[in-house]
């Protein structure tokens, strides 16, 4: 998993996914790095991605757009069809950064497997639990071949 930071709401829903992903009925290894710690090896390691950010003006966070244009040509024709999933932490509707994250996900080209989780408002108990079970889902499926 690939998050903006560890501070704040988007940390907070990072450390839920988190969870989710690795549980205990599961077989599946799990990364869980910022945007900033992740690099190309991280990407080429992975059998699936999660992708979390915060909405900042209406786009992806910076530290998400930086990740993404570090690991974009190098990455070219070695991560066709990786599954991966988007969660949003909105300061509006969270459409912009939602847009902007397929956009590039497109060009990769990743495959999306699962609806982004999209949280507006205040983070609440059940957002995070939401969140763990988005994280077990991604892991759940990857751990099952589904994907």
């Amino acid at each position: 998993m690939v998050y903006h930071s560890k501070d704040g709401s988007t940390g907070r829903m990072a450390a839920a996914v988190s969870r989710g992903a690795r549980h205990e009925d599961l077989e599946t290894e799990f990364r869980e790095l910022t945007a900033f710690e992740a690099g190309l090896d991280d990407l080429l390691w992975a059998d699936g991605l999660i992708l979390g950010t915060p909405e900042n003006f209406g786009y992806m966070s910076g530290a998400m757009k930086d990740f993404l244009d570090r690991v974009f040509y190098p990455a070219e024709g070695k991560v066709e069809g990786l599954p991966y999933a988007i969660f949003v932490k909105a300061g509006n509707d969270g459409t912009g950064a939602l847009t902007s994250i397929r956009r590039i996900c497109n060009g990769f080209p990743f495959k999306e497997v699962q609806e982004p989780l999209i949280v507006a408002g205040d983070l609440t108990d059940e957002h995070l639990a939401r969140c763990e079970e988005f994280g077990l889902y991604m892991a759940a499926g990857l751990d099952s071949s589904v994907f």
